[in-house]
């Protein structure tokens, strides 16, 4: 039998070790990140994939807690969160526990926190049964929500930025709560570029007497403010009482938007 020449055998064996190695660095992985960068597939920026698994925020997202407000049954505290002027959601981060109260917050919390994503403003429905809770609710609410307007102003004061849901150069300011002899009035208004749009008493008297007096003049002072632009207006005549604490609230409020 013919022997093989040993050069021959050499050649051989470096051809073979030349083809293993193309053979490898052709099944080497495609997901390798220099290989994507080599062929032109640039890997997903560092932002995507954090976006992808929840550890960045959408831009333009704040959270804004309002101050706790305190009810006959315990402190109610409001936070939301908004998005491009917008409240995508809101939460109460303390409200009233023990017994029956308890009940009451699991039973009214969940629907206020719908209704202030529904109607995007303070002025939602107080909840049947959970009438204090709603009303600390609301309070805490407008607090958190003035301080999302004036966070925004303060980010923005070129672009004059807008109160969320209220549209541009629209803020709510609730007054001071003027005591009288038949209880208290507290008024609240909508200010749009520089005009009451909207004025309404979040209290006033109820009761026996008061409450028809109540019925009878809050309409017309609401009206009367909207269409003076100021707190001058005139009495509701048979609910004196009533329409001064009115007119004491709104000043309040006035003040606050600045005249």
């Amino acid at each position: 039998m013919r022997k093989s020449h040993p050069i021959r055998r050499v050649v051989l064996a470096g051809a073979a070790t030349v083809s293993g190695i193309v053979l490898l660095l052709s099944l080497k992985p495609a997901s390798d990140p220099a290989s994507a960068s080599a062929a032109g597939g640039a890997a997903p920026p560092a932002a995507a994939q954090e976006s992808a698994q929840g550890g960045a925020q959408a831009a333009g997202t704040s959270t804004s807690t309002g101050d706790a407000a305190q009810t006959q049954y315990g402190a109610v505290q409001v936070r939301i969160t908004v998005v491009g002027n917008k409240i995508t959601k809101s939460e109460a981060v303390q409200a009233p526990q023990g017994g029956t109260s308890t009940q009451k917050t699991e039973l009214a919390v969940p629907k206020l926190n719908a209704a202030v994503v529904a109607k995007q403003s303070p002025d939602i429905d107080t909840v049947s049964g959970a009438t204090y809770t709603s009303e600390g609710y609301k309070k805490s609410l407008q607090s958190a929500i003035d301080k999302a307007n004036a966070a925004a102003s303060a980010a923005k004061p070129s672009q004059g930025a807008s109160a969320p849901a209220q549209g541009a150069a629209s803020k709510t300011l609730t007054g001071t709560v003027a005591q009288t002899q038949y209880g208290p009035v507290q008024v609240r208004i909508t200010v749009s570029n520089g005009k009451i749009t909207k004025a309404e008493a979040v209290q006033a008297p109820s009761g026996g007497q008061s409450t028809q007096k109540t019925e009878l003049a809050v309409p017309k002072l609401n009206a009367a403010a909207v269409a003076a632009g100021s707190a001058d207006i005139d009495s509701v005549s048979g609910a004196t009482y009533t329409s001064a604490g009115y007119k004491k609230s709104l000043q309040s409020a006035l003040d606050q938007a600045g005249g």
